[in-house]
């Protein structure tokens, strides 16, 4: 399977590590709107190519997996390469999923291509984890917590507005909400009595630190619905003090069972990241994989991981599969 990667910033660099540890992928080409001579990738022999380029490179690339950012390159980028390639993205900003489903499905269909979106973890496996769990226990309510760790849609935004020179965010499960969760207790929690959001902020010389925390604070979809604490640093201590990109968080659906609803239950899916790139990027080239085998199998059209059987991600066949899996 013939990949390409589009965007070589954290997440353009876990691709390349996971293609390496799997051996059914191969990287043909890195994909990159600077200039291709100043971008060193760690896999020798495949070649660096501007954007423009990429028209190029129809039918030499059987899946392009995007690794642009879901604030403002993946809405116009995933419809674009829908319409030359199979394509994987990691849009993230959950509002806005069917309305980039819609735009991505019409491009895929028009071509004739596969397009996987909103693949990571949250949004992805966590989908699935709250899908599986509404299915079996239909009396419950769910709850999703993320982190402590580094959000990248959420500091990439940040690093849009104006005046920022470089920042990241932390999201932070209160643990209050956490317990009362776990313990079965059925809260009704605000988004905002759930987690914190923390951000860590280096401004361009001559910027309003006023303006960028109001600008912060009451970015909808991001951040408008949270308690934000902003945080004005120095960029040697964003960069010593918080050089990781750790992540993780917790699926719980807490529900009933018994014909007077007698029994309870709960059903918890939890990711600790020690790299959350690198942990996403695992997960986009698998189902660069399922995007492959289903367009061979003559599909088409926009698909989200609830449209995928497990079978199709896996390198194994289905005789391994029911063999050692089931």
């Amino acid at each position: 399977m013939k990949i390409g990667i589009l965007g070589y910033g954290n997440l353009g660099r876990g691709v390349e590590c996971a293609i390496k540890e799997n051996p059914d992928t191969e990287l043909v080409a890195v994909f990159t709107r600077r200039d291709p001579a100043k971008v060193k990738i760690q896999t020798p022999n495949v070649p660096v190519v501007h954007v423009d380029d990429a028209k190029n490179w129809v039918g030499k690339i059987d899946v392009m997996i995007l690794c642009g950012g879901s604030a403002t390159d993946l809405p116009t980028q995933t419809p674009e390469y829908a319409k030359m390639f199979n394509v994987v993205d990691s849009f993230d900003t959950h509002a806005k999923i069917p309305e980039h489903f819609a735009n991505v499905d019409a491009a895929a269909k028009s071509s004739g291509h596969v397009a996987v979106i909103s693949v990571g973890w949250d949004p992805g496996l966590f989908s699935l984890a709250r899908a599986y769990a509404n299915a079996i226990l239909p009396d419950g309510k769910d709850y999703t917590f993320w982190g402590k760790g580094v959000s990248q849609g959420h500091s990439d935004a940040i690093r849009r507005v104006k005046g920022v020179k470089n920042a990241k965010q932390y999201t932070v499960p209160i643990d209050s909400a956490l317990d009362a969760v776990r313990s079965g207790k059925n809260p009704e929690l605000t988004t905002r009595q759930k987690h914190l959001r923390e951000c860590y902020v280096v401004l361009e010389e001559g910027a309003d630190a006023a303006e960028v925390e109001n600008a912060i604070k009451t970015m909808p979809n991001y951040f408008a619905d949270y308690d934000t604490v902003v945080n004005f640093i120095s960029e040697e201590e964003l960069l010593t003090k918080h050089a990781g990109l750790a992540h993780g968080g917790f699926v719980i659906r807490s529900g009933k069972t018994g014909m007077d609803k007698e029994n309870s239950h709960i059903i918890e899916f939890n990711l600790k990241l020690d790299s959350n790139p690198e942990f996403t990027t695992s997960v986009l080239v698998a189902y660069a994989r399922a995007a492959y085998r289903l367009n061979k199998e003559g599909n088409n059209g926009c698909k989200t991981v609830f449209d995928i059987a497990p079978a199709y991600l896996s390198a194994q066949d289905g005789a391994e599969l029911r063999a050692h899996m089931l």
